[in-house]
């Protein structure tokens, strides 16, 4: 593959992602355009680039998903490239293949490879060629009663999970506990299908009681050289969405660890791969085995952690890869010597996870030894009810993990101040201080698992009224009257 130079990148997002890849951008001394909706026309992305386009009103659909006014705006700013940082198009192959034929360098695997990893039905039957292994499942549902068959046939029983084909990011995906539910849980996961990713084909899994999630990333070149980073543990989550995520896992041992990544890298070399992408698994903890769950053809949230554990930079590898240039390293050449934990800070009240929204009134971001902060904000900013809530990444290292979760500790103890919204921070810090998650001994239910318990070791914290909030944004609407996203 011909090397070809970068200029000027377009980053299709917003927030902490735009912001994430800007950094990396003015490291190479290559020249960033931000694109921005309506409401985020004083974003902190927006003052970081150095050029920005408006490209429409709040709406996603008007503005962030909208594929034509994206590529306009990079043709229009000179931009020659597109990076589309995590969510709305990010896993996109329309998208992607846009972004070609328009003549702009997309920075990302190839949009033939999206497609086939976006639908798990069909990533879950390449796994199987790849003779990786994959949870019993049944694909293409129509009908309860095939589900009844399956699990009658292989002996699977409840609980199982009804996902979307099409899904991703937690969504499109139902447990279910009995058979009674079956009906409604099957049209409730089809409709959302539908709604969300535009295609009701669903399948059906058995679903792993305890498991823990493990993510395995990867880099690769188009030389066809592919290698692990190792491996990141994100089962702590609620509603099916990370919310805290650490390198390594604490729940593999060294054999287990090199099985899963080689297993991740043969996969990922079988697709023909290429760029930064992550192999996810769900691990079975008292079997101790491992099944696929589906590749993410992106750059991953938690990909910090895995930065600091390597010192690699995750978005700079994507550059490389897109201009043509072959990795600069060998799989013998990563030695990771730290532990990593992450926390998502998103406007959500911590107590049901409402979303929060307005103004960060004060706003002091952790230092100190072992920190790294990815922020979207600043103080002053808005934060705006239409998008996704996530609003800051909290990162830690230390020499082993007991290191990383004191600085952690402190972190979100002493050093951390927002006011104007409310944040998970009271519940991040519950969790981090609980017994088990500090023994490692935990699951994707341990949230669910143990949500009061979280919740009576917060400290009270005098803050504004949620509903007094919401109050004064319908008044300012009533009184402005319909706005042009309504």
């Amino acid at each position: 593959m011909n090397e070809r130079r970068i200029k000027k990148v377009l980053i299709a997002n917003r927030g902490v992602p735009a912001v994430r890849i800007i950094h990396t951008c003015r490291d190479r001394k290559i020249g960033t355009t931000a694109v921005y909706s309506t409401p985020d026309r004083l974003a902190h992305h927006v003052f970081m680039a150095d050029t920005a386009v408006h490209i429409g009103e709040a709406p996603p659909a008007e503005s962030y998903l909208n594929m034509d006014r994206i590529i306009d705006a990079a043709l229009g700013s000179n931009s020659d490239a597109v990076h589309p940082g995590w969510g709305f198009l990010a896993e996109n192959h329309l998208f992607a293949q846009k972004v070609v034929d328009a003549g702009l360098v997309w920075i990302g695997p190839s949009p033939e490879v999206i497609k086939m990893m976006g639908d798990k039905i069909e990533a879950k039957e390449l796994a199987r060629k790849a003779h990786v292994p994959t949870i019993p499942g049944l694909s293409n549902v129509t009908d309860v009663n095939q589900i009844r068959t399956w699990m009658k046939d292989e002996q699977v029983s409840f609980p199982i999970m009804i996902k979307a084909s099409a899904g991703g990011g937690g969504k499109g995906m139902l447990k279910v506990e009995s058979d009674d539910q079956l009906g409604q849980a099957l049209s409730q996961v089809r409709s959302e299908s539908k709604k969300s990713f535009g295609d009701e084909t669903v399948l059906a899994e058995k679903y792993i009681e305890r498991g823990r999630h493990i993510e395995v990333q990867i880099a690769a070149d188009a030389q066809g050289n592919v290698v692990h980073l190792y491996e990141r543990e994100c089962t702590l989550q609620r509603r099916n969405q990370k919310i805290i995520e650490e390198a390594p896992s604490p729940s593999l041992d060294d054999g287990l660890r090199q099985e899963i990544c080689y297993t991740a890298t043969r996969l990922m070399r079988e697709i023909g791969y290429t760029t930064a992408g992550t192999v996810e698994f769900i691990f079975d903890a008292p079997t101790r085995k491992f099944y696929f769950l589906e590749v993410n053809t992106r750059l991953q949230v938690e990909h910090g952690i895995t930065e600091l554990i390597t010192g690699l930079d995750i978005v700079g590898i994507m550059l490389d890869v897109a201009m043509g240039k072959p990795l600069p390293f060998r799989q013998t050449d990563i030695h990771p010597n730290r532990w990593a934990l992450e926390v998502r800070l998103n406007a959500e009240d911590p107590k049901n996870f409402s979303p929060s929204f307005g103004k960060v009134t004060r706003l002091q971001v952790p230092m100190g030894p072992g920190v790294r902060v990815a922020s979207g904000v600043y103080e002053g900013a808005d934060i705006p009810p239409y998008y996704d809530s996530l609003f800051m990444l909290l990162m830690t290292a230390g020499a082993d993990r007991d290191d990383a979760i004191r600085a952690m500790d402190r972190s979100l103890s002493r050093n951390l101040r927002i006011e104007g919204v409310k944040t998970l921070a009271p519940l991040l810090l519950s969790i981090i201080r609980h017994p088990s998650f500090i023994s490692g001994e935990f699951s994707t239910r341990f949230i669910e698992e143990h949500m009061s318990e979280l919740i009576s070791m917060f400290r009270d914290e005098s803050s504004e009224d949620e509903a007094l909030k919401v109050a004064r944004y319908v008044a300012e609407i009533s009184a402005l009257g319909p706005q042009a996203w309504m």
